[in-house]
C-alpha cells in the first residue's frame, strides 16, 4: 500500500533520525497526518521571495538577497509587507521512496500570513523531493498584519507520502456514497470534491470578515486575546452576494460541511482561475477525522481564506470556489483530528483564528 504517512509512522521516522531537530521534539508536534515545523532562532529579512534552484543551497543564495538578520530570541516583529526567511529546527534525510509536501497551519492562513517551505535545490514551494537530505526553511510574508514571533512557534506543517494515492473521481464518488463526504450541498466531484461559499447563513446576515488595512501587532503566543473589531470589519449581505475588493483579504466559510474519514487525508486545492480573479486558501491540510462524527466533528465546514486580485469580483452564494483532493492513508492513524488532541477547529462554522476572542 502507498499513501500519506500516519502519526505513528511519522514518530517512527523521528525515532530513526529520518526527521531530526536541533532541539528535542515537543508534545503535540505530531498531528494525525502531519508534523508541525518550528521556527529557529534567526529571521533573515530578504529583498524578495526566492527558490534555491537546481544544484544550489538556500544558505548560499542568502548572500544575494539578505538585507539584515533578526534574532527571534525574546520575540521579534515580522513587519507587514516584508519577506523573511527563517531556518526551521527540523531537517530531513528522506528515503528514496518518501516525499513530502508542506503547508501553512490553519491559524497561520487565517491571519493572511503567507508561509511557505523551501529546501536546498528546491524548484517549487512546499514540495520536498523523494530522498531529500538537508535543512528546511520557512519563507514568511505577513500580508495583512504584522506579527510577533519567537523560536519554536509552529506556523507550517509537513505531510509525508509513500508513493501517490490521490483518489480518482470514480473512487471519490464511491467513498461519498459509502461515507457521505459533504452535506449541505451537492457532491460536485471533478478532479476532487468541489466546495462552494456560504453567503446565505441560516441566522442573521454575517457572512465573513475583511482584514482592516491599518492595525496593531498580533503576538502569536496570545490566544483568545484580541478583539476581532480591532483587526476585522464584518461582511454582511442580505441578498447572497458580495463584491470582493482588489487585494483585500477575507475570511468566509463553505456552504458544505466536510467529512474526512479516518483512513483518508485531504488537501485544499485552488479552483480554476477562469472562474474568477481571486485566490482561496492559504492553509490546505485536512487531517483524518476532520468533520467525523466519532471525533466530535459533525458539521465541520471549511473556512475560506480569500484574496481578490486585480479587479473587483462578484461572489455569489453557492459559487464553487475550491476543491478538496482526497488521498488514502498508508496506515490508519492512531489519533484523529479533534479526538482528544485539542484541535482548534473541529465542528467549526465561520471562525477567525484562535488568537481572537470569541464573537
Amino acid at each position: 500500500m502507498t499513501g500519506v504517512l500516519a502519526n505513528q509512522q511519522i514518530t517512527d521516522l523521528m525515532d530513526r533520525g529520518v526527521i531530526a531537530a536541533s532541539t528535542p521534539f515537543v508534545e503535540g508536534q505530531v498531528q494525525p497526518a502531519s508534523l508541525d515545523l518550528r521556527l529557529g532562532n534567526i529571521a533573515y529579512r530578504v529583498r524578495a521571495s526566492f527558490l534555491a534552484g537546481k544544484g544550489r543551497r538556500v544558505e548560499d543564495r542568502l548572500a544575494d538577497f539578505e538585507m539584515h538578520r533578526i534574532s527571534l530570541e525574546g520575540g521579534a516583529v515580522l513587519e507587514k509587507g516584508c519577506v523573511y526567511l527563517v531556518p526551521l529546527m527540523e531537517r530531513l534525510a528522506l528515503p528514496s521512496d518518501i516525499s513530502a509536501v508542506a503547508n501553512a497551519k490553519s491559524s497561520t492562513g487565517r491571519l493572511d500570513l503567507l508561509t511557505r517551505t523551501i529546501t536546498d535545490e528546491g524548484t517549487e514551494f512546499d514540495r520536498v523531493a523523494p530522498g531529500y537530505t538537508g535543512p528546511l526553511y520557512a519563507e514568511i510574508c505577513p500580508r495583512s498584519f504584522s506579527v510577533l514571533v519567537r523560536p519554536g512557534m509552529r506556523l507550517n506543517q509537513i505531510r509525508f507520502r509513500n508513493g501517490q494515492s490521490v483518489l480518482s473521481d470514480a473512487t471519490l464518488r464511491a467513498l461519498h456514497e459509502e461515507q457521505t463526504l459533504v452535506t449541505g450541498g451537492p457532491a460536485v466531484i471533478s478532479d476532487g470534491l468541489g466546495f462552494s461559499v456560504d453567503l446565505k447563513p441560516q441566522t442573521g446576515n454575517l457572512v465573513g470578515y475583511r482584514a482592516k488595512p491599518h492595525t496593531g501587532v498580533i503576538d502569536l503566543e496570545k490566544l483568545g486575546h484580541y478583539a476581532p473589531s480591532d483587526f476585522w470589519e464584518e461582511v454582511r449581505t442580505t441578498n447572497g452576494l458580495i463584491i470582493l475588493d482588489p487585494d483585500a483579504f477575507y475570511i468566509l466559510v463553505s456552504r458544505e460541511a466536510v467529512h474526512i474519514p479516518p483512513d483518508y487525508a485531504a488537501e485544499m486545492a485552488p479552483f480554476l482561475a477562469m472562474v474568477g480573479e481571486f485566490r482561496v486558501h492559504y492553509a490546505g491540510f485536512f487531517d483524518p477525522g476532520f468533520g467525523h462524527d466519532a471525533a466530535g466533528g459533525t458539521g465541520s465546514r471549511g473556512v475560506l481564506e480569500v484574496r481578490c486580485h486585480e479587479a473587483p469580483f462578484v461572489l455569489e452564494h453557492g459559487q464553487i470556489v475550491g476543491r478538496l483532493v482526497y488521498e488514502k492513508m498508508d496506515q490508519s492513524p492512531s489519533q484523529l483530528y479533534g479526538a482528544g488532541i485539542a484541535s482548534n477547529y473541529q465542528g467549526q462554522g465561520l471562525k477567525l483564528s484562535k488568537h481572537f476572542a470569541a464573537v
